[in-house]
């Protein structure tokens, strides 16, 4: 084994430079600084109001086929037993409501404010291409989603006014975070 390990440190050495070279002209754009332009197509939220949504609208039925043709690669079947976090814990007509405080925290009927998945899923899905979907196809998968865990009904259409008036299962379930003044002497010192 030492034998083996004498010829391959120098070999990995001498290789190194080269693999970083060739990922270079491989790669150009890496490491480039992004412009003013790019930092501001980041910079929007969707807050809990929901005032920052864009015009659009989509039905479950709807976001069933763009699941099906963009998602369930990684999410599985109807958002069930994918590879990734599991998107449905409730079931249509039946969402699931705790215990949040557990183990159960995985799908969308966690979320206290409904405008998290539609910011979430504008922003960062389908994972291969993010922020490739329209705000139509993102409105679609969010219904589809809801429908899916109980949270709205098979007809229901999410758009920019009918999405911040869902009622989501969690929506009392976070607390706000209130600093303690005096501090309680008997939490740790770095709270």
């Amino acid at each position: 084994m030492q034998c083996s390990l004498k010829v391959l440190v120098p070999v990995l050495i001498l290789v190194a430079p080269v693999a970083v070279a060739q990922s270079a002209r491989k790669f150009p754009d890496v490491g480039t600084p992004l412009s003013q332009a790019e930092i501001q197509s980041f910079d929007h939220m969707i807050g809990p109001e929901g005032k920052e949504l864009p015009a659009g609208r989509g039905t479950p039925k709807e976001g069933a086929v763009i699941f099906a043709q963009r998602c369930e690669v990684c999410h599985g079947k109807n958002g069930e037993n994918g590879i990734t976090h599991h998107l449905v814990a409730g079931s249509p007509g039946h969402p699931y409501k705790g215990p949040f405080y557990g183990v159960e925290k995985d799908g969308p009927s966690y979320f206290p404010y409904p405008t998290i998945a539609w910011d979430y899923i504008n922003r960062a899905m389908p994972a291969p291409n993010p922020g490739s979907l329209k705000p139509n196809e993102v409105y679609a998968l969010v219904a589809f989603l809801y429908y899916r865990n109980g949270i709205i009904g098979e007809n229901d259409v999410m758009d920019q006014n009918t999405l911040p008036k869902v009622q989501m299962p969690n929506r009392d379930g976070f607390i706000p975070a209130k600093p303690v003044y005096p501090p309680d002497p008997k939490w740790p010192s770095w709270y």
